[in-house]
């Protein structure tokens, strides 16, 4: 029996590519944090990379540390880039397969708490962080070039699918900066 192997779109799109019709301005932001150049692949396979080395450099003893009274922890930012990856991930899914269903919107805070992010063990949550890479890699990869910039509705806002990869490594790379210049 032959084993199928998936089939892997290699996009020559780049971050350059996006027209600002294809995300709300809210995230801009985010996605010029990027290199004009990178293709979404190389900025999620980049990222990854960059972002693993960078947390496990954090001292353990910063993990818990919020730099003001109010703030979240590193741990909670970490959760939180997590969970907005997911969720900006089954967007671009939806979007990418066509389903015009308007996505709704999130509201991050109301996720830290249950996440109970200060009680978890970080190897553990940079396994997990790594996993969902992987898969938004997969995901991405497996998207035809017209899968891609198919655009769907998100929080009220056009969004492409491609838009929604290019925010998931735009606001890892925001929150990295932060946890950088306020927490370290």
């Amino acid at each position: 029996m032959e084993i199928l192997t998936p089939v892997e779109t290699q996009h020559k799109m780049t971050r350059q590519d996006l027209d600002h019709n294809e995300f709300n301005a809210y995230y801009k932001n985010y996605i010029e944090l990027l290199s004009k150049d990178v293709s979404l692949t190389d900025a999620l396979e980049t990222g990854l990379e960059k972002s693993m080395a960078f947390y496990k450099g954090i001292p353990k003893e910063k993990l818990q540390y919020a730099y003001v009274s109010g703030k979240w922890t590193i741990l909670e930012i970490l959760q939180h880039v997590m969970d907005t990856e997911r969720i900006f991930a089954y967007r671009a899914l939806c979007i990418g397969r066509g389903d015009q269903t308007p996505l709704p919107g999130f509201e991050q805070d109301d996720y830290v708490l249950p996440s109970k992010a200060n009680t978890r063990d970080f190897v553990g949550m940079l396994e997990e962080y790594d996993t969902i890479r992987q898969a938004s890699i997969s995901l991405f990869k497996s998207l035809s070039d017209d899968a891609l910039t198919t655009k769907g509705m998100a929080s009220g806002s056009g969004l492409s699918a491609r838009a929604a990869g290019f925010i998931i490594c735009g606001h890892d790379l925001h929150h990295a900066n932060i946890i950088q210049e306020r927490y370290l």
